[in-house]
């Protein structure tokens, strides 16, 4: 059985951004509690590959918008690993239609997962942080519509645009307690999920990103571990784009190279 280590916390852990953080963290020397949704099977597989790492591992079910049940996942957390160092708000869903037509239980249900589960996660780990006096890492999951309009995701882009200005406050009102918090914001990853956006997703998204490729999951995973590092020890309150330049660049009439 490997020794307690520094606890981290990740939300949608079974995910396809998830199971990389996951196992990024546990290869940094953490160990790992996780949530996921109505993937038991895939959650015990993860916490199988935390353990052959080296590090200790669990998990349960949990919806990140569901405040008794954060609730109960932090208590169960904490009697596993103490309070946590890292927590990663990673839990996220998405809806594809026009603003006209959108319909409110979309809408709803987008804000309970991104920026109703980011606040409660975040309070929740900000108070077991502020308690154990010892600090912390926080982040939150933004996206390139943080800064741009996202035709056809208006739900979703204004759950991002929301979890940055919450990272914000957030990284201000925390800071005092040595917890640190900022905003890791992906662009065009290649997922599960982003492959049913475009029937190419790589060849529609390369030509329009400035270092001419999509990204990995593994793409997000240095920038992760710097934020929460000590080498990040006075940054907080930032947003990390991690997309390639895609949303740096204007709408520009002219080509780039001559």
């Amino acid at each position: 059985m490997s020794e307690p280590a520094p606890l981290a916390i990740v939300t949608a852990g079974t995910s396809a951004l998830g199971s990389d953080f996951v196992l990024a963290l546990a290869g940094a020397g953490y160990d790992l509690a996780f949530t996921h949704l109505g993937a038991g099977a895939t959650a015990k597989d993860l916490a199988g590959q935390v353990q052959s790492l080296g590090r200790r591992a669990m998990f349960a079910e949990c919806d990140a918008g569901d405040e008794p049940g954060v609730e109960a996942f932090f208590a169960k957390a904490a009697a596993f690993g103490g309070a946590p160092r890292v927590l990663v708000n990673n839990a996220g869903v998405q809806t594809w239609s026009p603003l006209l037509d959108l319909k409110a239980a979309d809408w709803d249900r987008v804000m309970h997962t991104n920026l109703r589960g980011t606040f409660l996660n975040t309070r929740e780990a900000g108070r077991a942080m502020k308690a154990a006096g010892q600090g912390g890492a926080i982040i939150t999951l933004g996206s390139g519509c943080n800064k741009q309009a996202f035709p056809r995701l208006v739900d979703y882009t204004a759950s991002k645009g929301g979890i940055e200005q919450f990272t914000k406050v957030a990284a201000v009102e925390l800071g005092p307690y040595g917890i640190r918090v900022n905003c890791l914001a992906p662009g065009a990853i290649a997922t599960a999920r982003t492959a049913l956006e475009a029937p190419d997703y790589a060849a529609t998204w390369a030509p329009v990103t400035p270092l001419r490729r999509v990204g990995t999951p593994a793409d997000l995973v240095g920038p992760l571990l710097f934020l929460v590092s000590d080498a990040a020890a006075f940054v907080t309150g930032q947003t990390l784009w991690v997309d390639g330049g895609a949303f740096s660049q204007a709408n520009w009439p002219y080509p780039v190279l001559p």
